[in-house]
């Protein structure tokens, strides 16, 4: 059985707080060791289940956020950056399943952390006229290879999110959101057991591999800046029904590897780089 675990940062157990997920932030080497724990709880769960091959991607910011000391000996890190899959690298046709830890809902949610790839750069976004954040495009893009998505974990908004695109995916909500910077936070050790059971009972379950869809699919994207959608024109086969929007059509892996282009292009505008 072969796992890959997508692992965010702002939907970790005990964070709320940009102090806590961003380098540099005072609570920041904390944030990271929590979110090895959410990890290692699914690793733990993994193995449980009969995993025999287990790869993290580091899916934050930088991607250099876990401590490979701090991580579960029975997993391989991806760490760093740049990756052609961005917060998916490393997914493969041959993975039996996924998992996303500590995954945070789209922009313009009330959840904990709330955006879309780039903070405030991303308006919004729809693949398929289908309003959609990180978890769809996520749950989308593995779909697209064929590896059904098991389980999910962050705060209520995140899970009620993925429950809206697939009501069949397990979720374990770690804390429960007041505010975009405050959240009713479940004990580590009780959020840590409940990430354990779901992903044992979630990888040990019997799965059907989704189907890759037959049509291409359109994803559109609203940025804040006029600028960025302009320049983001010059790129062949990407289109704009109005100033600030871009779209482009094609396989949902392609779009999701071509999507991670466009981040990088805005951010050589804007200055903001993206913290997923």
């Amino acid at each position: 059985m072969r796992i890959h675990i997508s692992a965010d940062m702002e939907g970790v157990t005990g964070l709320v707080d940009a102090e806590d997920v961003q380098p540099g932030g005072r609570d920041y080497e904390r944030g990271r060791l929590l979110m090895a724990q959410d990890v290692n709880a699914v690793v733990r769960g993994a193995v449980a289940a009969g995993a025999t091959e287990i790869t993290v991607n580091d899916a934050h910011g930088p991607m250099r956020n876990l401590l490979p000391e701090a991580l579960h000996p029975a997993a391989r890190l991806i760490r760093g950056k740049p990756k052609t899959m961005g917060m998916l690298e490393g997914l493969r046709p041959d993975h039996d399943a996924m998992v996303c830890v500590g995954y945070h809902a789209r922009a313009g949610a009330l959840g904990v952390l709330s955006h879309s790839f780039m903070g405030h750069e991303i308006e919004d976004m729809w693949l398929d006229g289908r309003p959609v954040g990180e978890i769809g495009l996520a749950h989308a893009t593995a779909a697209a290879l064929g590896v059904p998505l098991a389980l999910l974990t962050g705060d209520d908004r995140a899970c009620r999110e993925l429950t809206e695109w697939d009501a069949s995916v397990p979720t374990v909500a770690v804390k429960y959101a007041r505010d975009r910077f405050a959240a009713e936070l479940r004990p580590t050790d009780e959020s840590h057991a409940a990430i354990e059971e779901a992903a044992t009972t979630a990888l040990a379950a019997p799965r059907t591999r989704p189907r890759p869809p037959a049509a291409p699919a359109t994803l559109t994207v609203r940025w804040q800046s006029a600028s960025v959608a302009s320049v983001l024109l010059g790129i062949p086969g990407v289109t704009s029904p109005d100033s600030r929007t871009v779209e482009t059509r094609g396989t949902v892996p392609g779009l999701y590897r071509q999507f991670g282009v466009w981040m990088r292009v805005a951010s050589s505008l804007t200055n903001q780089a993206p913290y997923c």
